[in-house]
């Protein structure tokens, strides 16, 4: 799936950083709380039609993801049943942030018994809630994974 990504992604990716410069940038944060897999992927899929959609418009999208609870599952660099394609997508679009509640991870931790590692490219913020909000009150759009 890894490489499906970076076929899908780059086009746009490279059309939107070659483009005329951009008429606005679309700011999206994509919250991700649960561990179902069909979740997980249509954040990965909003994150590929955002992009594609506002590069059109040669306009940016800056999208973070959020992996709060349940949903952290998605950047653990040992379970994510989607590593691979999200370190993919990290690496084709600059502007995706891939952010892990670290309240949550502590957590998972201490139930499991051992460190949980993040998949490369993402990163942990205090509380992913907090981040959720904090963004939504500096005028970026909320979409629920």
């Amino acid at each position: 799936m890894a490489g499906t990504v970076a076929a899908l992604v780059l086009p746009w990716a490279a059309a939107g950083a070659s483009a005329q410069p951009t008429a606005a940038t679309h700011r999206i944060v994509i919250l991700i709380d649960s561990d179902d897999d069909a979740i997980m992927r249509h954040a990965i899929s909003y994150a590929v039609n955002l992009t594609h959609a506002y590069a059109e418009r040669h306009d940016l999208a800056e999208i973070e993801v959020v992996a709060n609870g349940a949903g952290i599952k998605l950047l653990r660099g040992d379970t994510s049943p989607l590593r691979q394609p999200l370190e993919a997508l990290h690496s084709a679009l600059p502007h995706l942030v891939l952010s892990m509640c670290a309240s949550s991870r502590r957590i998972a931790e201490q139930k499991e018994g051992h460190s949980i590692p993040l998949i490369d490219g993402a990163r942990l913020v205090p509380f992913g809630i907090a981040r959720v909000i904090d963004l939504e009150e500096a005028g970026w759009s909320y979409v629920h994974g």
